[in-house]
């Protein structure tokens, strides 16, 4: 990797910005529901190239926006000091606003090259690919006519909330008989009624089911069994965590907001692979530049879940390109 990690930059300028983005609709899941998508992007500056990161603070792991905005603008005098990748974000730990900041150094460092942000992760471009489309929590009348509107897309992403969600995945497999599902319950399930889920599941064909029980019970999953792959999500962040998830769980989502940025999320995907672990690429509710960097570890997934911008009211332009549920390469208006 000849990227953001093996070059030294020099006195860079930082501007933090929160920035809102409406939802069409409501975008609800087992723990609440919203109508808009709020992100605090980073932009950086050499004083003739720009680079911009964006990212998705999360409550569920104790970040709220303007904390993050904080943690990031608390990081301009290192900024100002210039130096590596790993130097300028040793300020921040894995999590939203290092994200941001890494992903804008990457955007940086490639306007910077004359190169595209690929050529420097030595990835390769992306090319097309399927994401999940996600389907809110809700009741299952309507659950199913979200569903058979969204027939037509090969690979739904269905949110569940614990009681009742055997009647809620049924319904989505009526509105949905063709398409692929995988079900996200956000730790709303419980060891007890692990295997009536479960068996629901089964029953309507799922493909993946995503983080069943909280991450404080997911012990566990060390003893349930399931015929469908269980992919961790709240449980798993990066490289620290991987070794007992692989005792739980049978693939993991990574997400950049997690890992703390695409420098981390490409060690965890590389050690992923080394394990043979099949990863799901995910992201928070953001606009097409969080999920651009994402793009880049999203070649041989399993899943691709980047469909953040698919429910959005508008997004930002330009913006990636959405053909279907089929997203492509971006150009560096963009990012990288």
């Amino acid at each position: 990797m000849t990227g953001p990690a093996a070059n030294a930059f020099g006195a860079l300028d930082l501007d933090v910005a929160i920035e809102r983005f409406p939802i069409a609709g409501a975008f609800t899941i087992s723990r609440g529901s919203r109508t808009e998508a709020v992100v605090v992007t980073a932009t950086v500056r050499d004083g003739v190239h720009v680079g911009r990161g964006e990212c998705v603070p999360y409550a569920r792991y104790g970040e709220t926006v303007e904390g993050v905005a904080a943690d990031l603008s608390r990081q301009m005098d290192r900024l100002r000091q210039g130096g590596d990748q790993e130097t300028l974000t040793a300020g921040l730990k894995a999590g939203a606003a290092r994200n941001a900041l890494d992903c804008a150094l990457w955007d940086l460092a490639a306007k910077r090259a004359g190169l595209r942000v690929w050529d420097l992760a030595g990835t390769g471009e992306p090319q097309p690919l399927i994401t999940c489309y996600t389907l809110s929590l809700g009741d299952p009348a309507s659950m199913e006519a979200a569903a058979r509107a969204a027939s037509m897309r090969p690979l739904l992403k269905v949110k569940l909330g614990g009681e009742g969600d055997e009647a809620r995945i049924a319904a989505v497999r009526r509105g949905a008989p063709e398409s692929r599902i995988v079900v996200d319950a956000n730790e709303a399930w419980t060891e007890a009624s692990f295997d009536a889920h479960v068996a629901a599941c089964v029953a309507a064909g799922v493909a993946l089911i995503e983080q069943p029980l909280p991450a404080a019970a997911d012990a566990a999953l060390a003893h349930l069994t399931s015929p469908i792959p269980i992919c961790a999500d709240e449980s798993f962040h990066g490289l620290d965590s991987l070794a007992a998830i692989m005792e739980r769980y049978d693939a993991i989502n990574i997400k950049l907001d997690k890992t703390g940025g695409l420098t981390a999320a490409l060690a965890v995907a590389a050690a992923a692979r080394a394990h043979e672990m099949p990863v799901m690429v995910g992201c928070m509710l953001g606009t097409s530049l969080a999920m651009a960097p994402a793009m880049l570890i999203a070649a041989g997934a399993a899943f691709v879940d980047l469909d953040g911008p698919l429910l959005l009211a508008k997004d930002r332009e330009p913006g990636l390109r959405f053909e279907g549920s089929t997203v492509h390469s971006y150009g560096p208006e963009l990012w990288g």
